[in-house]
């Protein structure tokens, strides 16, 4: 459906000035009276709402101050950001809803409990209304436009008001992302004119790199509902489960050109465990958004370009969960006034459609109310139907993954059971006390579903965002779909981490896998506090203190060298790490061993202080990026340099080991100075496209593969969008097979790994036999969508390549091994570029030889 308005050129933009500042009248419904005592953002910002772009400071003083003055509404913090800005949550209600709150959030959350929730009277219950604005930092109309909402719900007066505050509880977000939304309020404002300058051009309008849409560490955070790897997702949902609302709404923005969109969104790509009464109760409020919009002559649109597919997203998440989600996507200013294909664009246009939509949003919530409340009685009530009856997982070489998995499964209010006894599913033994089940007999049964699912055919073969996202291959973890009843252990109520401990104690020598998902952490701590560390190349077994058996130890086993050593010291600093990172050290006796190589063999290499480089700035990928910062900054304490690649030619490289580019264009790298650095002895790791870039360089070995043309003589223009985007792989997960033996691989245990792809790299098999320590197996795919045309052309072809240049490595990696901080299973894979890479062997041909 399509709206405009013929005169909306003549009618919108007549009110505003040079300076784009507005009345109050020009956002606030004039049929309604306010209190006095109540200050308009206006009066307490001392400028106009739209006149410039608040600061997340200047909101949340506003915010507080409506807490202070008004009795609908209680204020909490819910947590901090990375940059540690408060995060707050307003509950919105009458005086009478207030005062008995805890009562009201008791009912409410019980009508998700099928064995309370039959007896309840809807009727007499308020709707709960989550609404959150601005969860991507440069889509600034929301969160400005919660200034007014919030006044709104805080001053108006009337009838339609207390009997909306009445019959609703309002769970109110003002600005989900502060750390990118101050970012981008401060570019913005610091670019704004006195008379403003609309040219697209201008400066205002092209933030620098990585932009305000991302957090502090460049992550997307509306793709962090699921997951919650970030602790603005972690208190944030906290509250939406303490709460379960019945609404959610996202408030976005989209491009220039753009008019206004909110859902349902294209029919065909929604996901299939979404009910219908969610895209039927969607569409309800999509009249309600119709009539409001249409009501202050804006144009808008539904059922394209959007979708609900993705089960992370913030539209979406709440489909899942009993409740339903509505996406806003306003055509963005993105600063104070913007020439647009539409005509002149405003700041404060694109904050009145969001308070329109609020509003018409409000008003839909309590005509559905009884409808709404039905639908997640019913949605919680509703029994598992599907054959799989239970997941269970475990049993992995990585204590730490497992439990973080078992920590993401508990935050999303899915109930965790031990196992009471050991079961042989599918030719594997999961056993009591390694291993957890997961029943579908529970009212979160959609979303285990959604979370453990490997779905490989679709209606649609365009996805908004990532067409796979199991939990298990996420992880690497060990699991099977059980048909069968099984017997339930102890609930986890309680999940502890699982500490390591130090065995025995030695002044030669300390033994630790490289099995713990913090085993690089406890290595580079070592490291950095001068202790000698040498890695396995082979495998070995050494009798340890008080074994009657020798243990064995695998590929990529840590020694670390005690002699010459305070003895109690090192025992001392070994059981801190042993108990923070989830390590077993043990100490060993003797160099000699009973099987393999000895401690003293030059099988055991020395290992090198990882010191990283990461390229960054114009034309490189920021999500890529943060996700390295993040991962070695907040899990593995590896300090990491990143540097603009403006700067590159500057940069004296030699004081680093490691050189990283991810996604990118690097087009503007200083060549012939990398070269001579990875010559003497650097390690360059490459991701996905950055391959390219060393290929034609001719530092790798990789060579992409060219995709065929397409042969078809001619097709509908119509369906070009379609055809070009199912041709991409959008998000998509592989099985690779693994060379256990290679440094790259040190960790592992299976062969057999899952990788996530989201692009179209492919590799061409190398002529070096020991070069390619990871490869798609010959049936790849296991979830996710990918045209039949690609996965013919990935199958059995390499993952990763690794050749010589000069005394350096280059590694090439056709993935992204760390994405959006869940993917925890491949992480390894990079962090052993970085603690390994300078020590795989010097076999096979250097790209000099091989060109």
């Amino acid at each position: 459906m399509r709206f405009c308005s013929l005169l909306r050129l003549l009618t919108l933009f007549a009110s505003f000035t040079a300076s784009a500042q507005v009345a109050d009248s020009y956002y606030l419904p004039q049929t309604v009276q306010f209190n006095a005592a109540i200050p308009t953002p206006r009066q307490h910002l001392g400028y106009q709402v739209g006149e410039w772009h608040v600061s997340h400071d200047q909101l949340v003083g506003y915010m507080r101050r409506l807490d202070e003055l008004s009795d609908r509404i209680t204020l909490v913090e819910y947590g901090r950001t990375h940059e540690k800005r408060p995060l707050l949550l307003l509950t919105i209600s009458s005086p009478q809803n207030q005062q008995n709150i805890d009562r009201l959030k008791a009912e409410h959350v019980a009508l998700t409990d099928p064995t309370r929730s039959g007896s309840m009277d809807v009727t007499k219950m308020p709707a709960v209304v989550w609404m959150s604005y601005s969860v991507h930092g440069n889509e600034a109309s929301g969160t400005n436009a919660a200034l007014l909402a919030a006044y709104y719900l805080a001053a108006a007066q009337g009838p339609a008001i207390d009997s909306l505050l009445n019959e609703s509880i309002i769970l109110f977000d003002p600005c989900i992302n502060p750390d990118g939304g101050n970012r981008f309020a401060s570019w913005v404002n610091t670019h704004r004119s006195q008379n403003l300058v609309t040219d697209p051009s201008s400066r205002e309008f092209s933030e620098a790199w990585p932009g305000g849409r991302t957090n502090h560490y460049w992550f997307d955070l509306n793709r962090d509902y699921l997951y919650q790897q970030h602790p603005e997702s972690q208190g944030r949902m906290v509250k939406f489960h303490e709460w379960k609302p019945n609404l959610l709404t996202d408030h976005h923005e989209m491009g220039t050109n753009g008019t206004f969109f909110f859902q349902p969104g294209v029919p065909t790509r929604v996901h299939p465990l979404t009910p219908k009464r969610n895209i039927d109760l969607t569409t309800r409020f999509g009249q309600f958004q119709a009539e409001g919009l249409q009501a202050i002559g804006s144009a808008y649109y539904t059922q394209e370009s959007y979708d609900d597919f993705y089960y992370g997203k913030g539209s979406t998440y709440p489909d899942v969960n009993g409740a339903v989600g509505i996406l806003f996507e306003q055509a963005s200013s993105r600063g104070h006034a913007q020439e647009s294909s539409n005509g002149l664009l405003t700041f404060p246009f694109t904050i009145r459609n969001q308070f329109t939509a609020t509003l018409s949003t409000l008003r839909a919530a309590r005509a559905m109310r009884t409808d709404l409340l039905n639908f997640q009685r019913d949605h919680f009530k509703e029994v598992n139907q599907d054959a799989v009856k239970a997941y269970v997982f475990g049993g992995s070489n990585d204590r730490v993954r497992t439990w973080e998995m078992v920590n993401i499964l508990r935050r999303n209010q899915v109930t965790v059971y031990e196992l009471a006894k050991d079961e042989a599913v599918d030719g594997k033994t999961y056993t009591r006390g390694n291993a957890y089940v997961v029943p579908l007999s529970q009212p979160q049964h959609r979303l285990i579903r959604g979370m453990f699912e490997k779905r490989t055919t679709f209606q649609d073969s365009l996805f908004y965002d990532i067409s796979a996202w199991s939990m298990p291959h996420c992880f690497n973890m060990p699991y099977a779909e059980v048909k069968a009843p099984v017997a339930l252990g102890a609930r986890v109520d309680a999940n502890a981490f699982p500490k390591g401990q130090v065995t025995g104690s030695s002044n030669y020598a300390y033994l630790f896998t490289w099995d713990s998902y913090f085993a690089p952490r406890a290595a580079g701590e070592l490291m950095r506090k001068g202790y000698r560390l040498k890695s396995a190349s082979q495998q070995f077994a050494a009798q340890l203190p008080g074994q009657n058996n020798p243990t064995k130890f695998d590929y990529g086993t840590v020694q670390v060298i005690a002699n010459g050593q305070d003895p109690a010291q090192l025992r001392t600093l070994l059981t801190t790490l042993a108990e923070r990172d989830g390590v077993d050290f043990y100490a060993a006796g003797s160099g000699m061993t009973p099987e393999g190589i000895d401690l003293g063999s030059d099988n055991f290499k020395n290992m090198r202080q990882p010191k990283p480089l990461l390229v960054v700035g114009t034309g490189v990928n920021s999500t890529d990026a943060g996700e390295i910062w993040h991962l070695l900054d907040t899990r593995v304490n590896i300090p990491l340099s990143t540097v603009d690649m403006a700067q590159m030619g500057r940069v004296n490289l030699d004081k680093y080991n490691v050189l990283i580019l991810v996604s990118g264009d690097y087009g503007n790298l200083p060549t012939d100075k990398i070269r001579q650095w990875v010559q003497n002895g650097g390690t360059l790791v490459t991701m996905t496209d950055a391959v390219k870039w060393a290929s034609d360089n001719r530092l790798s070995t990789a060579k992409l593969r060219r995709v065929p043309a397409d042969t078809v003589g001619t097709r509908p223009y119509a369906d070009y969008e379609r055809y070009t985007g199912a041709k991409a792989i959008s998000g998509t997960i592989f099985q690779t097979r693994a060379d256990l033996t290679h440094p790259l691989l040190y960790g592992y245990k299976d062969e057999m790994l899952s990788v996530f792809k989201d692009n179209n790299v492919f590799l061409e098999k190398g002529k070096d036999p020991f070069g390619a320590p990871l490869w798609y197996t010959p049936k790849p795919l296991i979830s996710g969508y990918v045209a039949a045309p690609n996965e013919r052309f990935i199958r059995d072809t390499p993952a990763i390549i690794v050749n010589n240049f000069g005394a350096g490595k280059v590694i090439a990696m056709a993935d992204n091994p760390n994405f959006r901080a869940f993917w925890y299973g491949t992480n390894k894979l990079f962090l052993n570029a970085l603690f390994f890479g300078n020590q795989i062997g010097s076999y096979g041909r250097g790209v000099s030889e091989e060109n």
